[in-house]
């Protein structure tokens, strides 16, 4: 019997409508509910380009073929763009009845190009000629030439214009000029004392449409965005260079199917149809949309008032026990648990830093997954490289969307003598690790038995940027259980052996899917025999069916089960006889919560696993993941702290339903905001 499941893209619309509902949150400040705005259409770009794309992919396919799958894409893809519909509406009502509204109230306006006054129209027109004016192709489009090529997510204006010529057939046509991505999107106009005035660069060319179209009688312009397919088509055999599959694939990532036409809700019906023609678009790839597109760009939305408006800055905290001293040394007497951004990442820098300059130190092994763009990591690494070390670096050239950079690093650390490793056929390494091997005396040789290993585990990327941004654990260890075994998972990624037995880690596609069911069902068994028994799980995603169809198991066994879910949950709580016994909730706060951690009564010895993998197919079967358990009481303590203010928090805890409808987390007791609980807790004296 299949299990009950809710669609995973209906589940993401769901997360992302829970980043709208921030935006629209008049508690958080002003700048802040502007970046959520931006965040929400960003996510919902890339849910175009890889998810809706997807779908029309197996539109495309033969009827047979379709028939065999377990879904009907043009139902769900008629569902999903009604999500999309209804979300996009909120989002125009939150940005004009609310955000425009509070910018005014704060002295900050947005000018369209009829609202200038004379001093400003000056302005605007030296800006024009001297940065934008020779930025501009400007083409006219014609049923007798071939469409221009529309590049992905490039933003255009298309004016309707009639030929001023005497003569001329007077028929309408239509002109496009692309907005140039070089240009900041918006400009700040003169205005006066306690005033500020932001125009759009779309409206600073709408303002000279008539020089843009020389010889055009034109005075109204729409704009457009044709998204397209993002997924790289990359055969992924054994044999060949994958780098440079990965090169070639990325050039053609721009030239993509299309998945998307965003059009302007103003634009008259004839010019769309005659756009969707010309273009050999259909009427299932439009998007309505508003007079502006892009608004990821609003991430760089001019604030005059800066620091104003936005959230309070909270200071990095040094990582309690580590100051003087080498931090070998103090990861020699105990472990150490990092909680980011409460803490500061100079920590995993340090620990770089300090095994690039320790003699005794022989060789450094780290995966890398998405790095920071000036990434400090991979300046560390080339240094150790340069002062002897044995530097590996096995990079991840599929991450989605850092492919580019990611080689970029790739190509530099190799001039630096780092061994770069690169993907492993059909899998993608997600795994989170460094592994530093240090000799135990300066006299000693280094064979197997004198040295000694220190590692860093993590559930986010080695990206000091992210950092700032991404509530992530980072541990710190020497323990010979967990090092000899990160040990071992860098000897299979060089390929110095194909398998090998896990008695701490769980790792995929080790084992890591096969000990989680086991954990569960253990708590399954305690429950029957009427000891105590729950489960607690935080994750970015929970969609793997054979997960979700064990927590039901539990569920039914009786077993208490928490679920703290960000994005997407496949799983649908609260139903009578299968899964009454679970409950699920989601965090959308300041910082994006992309921790993993599970937590399982075992008859009162609780077990505590961090993790880089969510419960997610592709997590458990086609990537290197690894969970790693915390063996330390009073690191389990701190863990377990954190996870209760999040269970208890109360004003920015969403519950999920199978309605997804998002409704906040409520209680009796008072305001409780678990990120900011967390950074109190940190912050307290030990």
């Amino acid at each position: 019997m299949a299990v009950l499941l809710k669609n995973r893209d209906l589940s993401w619309l769901a997360f992302n409508h829970r980043v709208l509902q921030e935006a629209a949150d008049p508690t958080v400040p002003l700048y802040e509910r502007i970046k959520f705005l931006a965040i929400w259409s960003s996510n919902l770009d890339e849910f175009f380009r890889v998810r809706v794309a997807s779908l029309r992919a197996i539109q495309r396919l033969k009827k047979k073929t379709k028939k065999k799958l377990d879904l009907d894409p043009d139902k769900l893809l008629k569902r999903l763009l009604k999500s999309v519909a209804l979300q996009q509406e909120e989002f125009g009502s939150v940005f004009r009845d609310s955000i425009k509204k509070e910018l005014s109230r704060q002295g900050i306006f947005l000018v369209r190009e009829s609202e200038l006054n004379e001093e400003q129209r000056e302005f605007v027109c030296a800006y024009f000629r001297q940065h934008v004016a020779d930025k501009l192709r400007p083409i006219v489009l014609s049923g007798d030439q071939p469409p221009p090529f529309l590049h992905n997510r490039s933003l255009y204006l298309v004016a309707r214009f009639e030929p001023a010529a005497s003569g001329d057939s007077g028929d309408d046509c239509y002109g496009l000029v692309e907005i140039p991505s070089s240009l900041a999107r918006f400009l700040i106009l003169p205005a006066s004392e306690g005033h500020h005035a932001i125009m759009f660069l779309d409206d600073v060319i709408r303002v000279h449409l008539a020089t843009v179209f020389a010889g055009y009688r034109c005075n109204v312009a729409y704009s457009i965005k044709l998204t397209r397919d993002a997924e790289l088509e990359i055969d992924d055999e054994m044999t060949g260079d994958l780098v440079e599959k990965v090169k070639k694939a990325l050039r053609k990532r721009g030239e993509g199917l299309p998945c998307r036409f965003l059009s302007d809700s103003e634009m008259p019906k004839s010019m769309l149809i005659f756009l969707l023609r010309h273009f050999g678009l259909s009427n299932d790839d439009v998007v309505v949309g508003s007079r502006y597109h892009n608004f990821s760009d609003f991430f760089s939305f001019p604030n005059p008032k800066e620091p104003a408006l936005t959230y309070e800055p909270m200071a990095p905290i040094p990582l309690a026990g580590l100051d003087g001293g080498m931090m070998m040394e103090k990861m020699r007497m105990r472990d150490f648990l990092a909680h980011f951004p409460f803490h500061s990442y100079d920590c995993v820098i340090r620990f770089l830093h300090e095994a690039a300059d320790d003699p005794n130190v022989d060789a450094i092994s780290i995966t890398l997954y998405r790095v920071a763009k000036n990434s400090i990591v991979a300046q560390e690494l080339m240094r150790a490289a340069r002062q002897g070390k044995r530097v590996t670096a096995f990079i991840e050239v599929k991450a989605r969307f850092d492919e580019e950079s990611n080689i970029r690093w790739a190509e530099e650390m190799e001039k630096a003598g780092v061994r770069v490793l690169y993907s492993i056929p059909n899998l993608k390494v997600h795994a989170k690790l460094c592994l530093v091997e240090k000799r135990k005396s300066e006299n000693a040789g280094v064979g197997e038995s004198e040295k000694r290993l220190y590692a860093y585990l993590s559930t986010g990327n080695f990206n000091e940027s992210a950092a700032r941004l991404y509530t992530d654990f980072g541990f710190f260890t020497s323990d010979e259980r967990i090092t000899s075994e990160v040990e071992k998972v860098f000897q299979i990624l060089c390929r110095e052996r194909r398998k090998a037995k896990f008695e701490h880690l769980l790792v995929a596609r080790n084992d890591m899917r096969e000990m989680f069911e086991a954990l569960v069902e253990r708590e399954m068994k305690n429950a029957r025999k009427g000891k105590d028994a729950f489960i607690i799980a935080k994750m970015n995603s929970l969609e793997d069916a054979a997960m979700i169809e064990k927590l039901y198991e539990a569920s039914e066994a009786v077993v208490k089960i928490q679920l703290i879910v960000r994005g997407i949950c496949c799983l649908i709580p609260g139903i009578k006889g299968m899964s009454e016994n679970i409950s699920v909730m989601s965090i959308i706060d300041r910082f994006l919560e992309h921790a993993r951690l599970f937590v399982f009564c075992n008859g009162g010895d609780e077990l505590f696993y961090l993790s880089s993998a969510d419960w997610m197919k592709r997590n458990l079967d086609r990537r290197i993941e690894v969970a790693f358990p915390i063996y330390d009481k009073s690191l389990q303590q701190q863990l377990r702290t954190i996870l209760d203010l999040q269970l208890n928090d109360n004003v920015k805890a969403r519950v999920i339903t199978k309605r997804l409808d998002n409704p906040m987390r409520k209680d009796d007791g008072g305001p409780l905001r678990s990120q900011y609980a967390s950074y109190a807790y940190w912050e307290a004296p030990t």
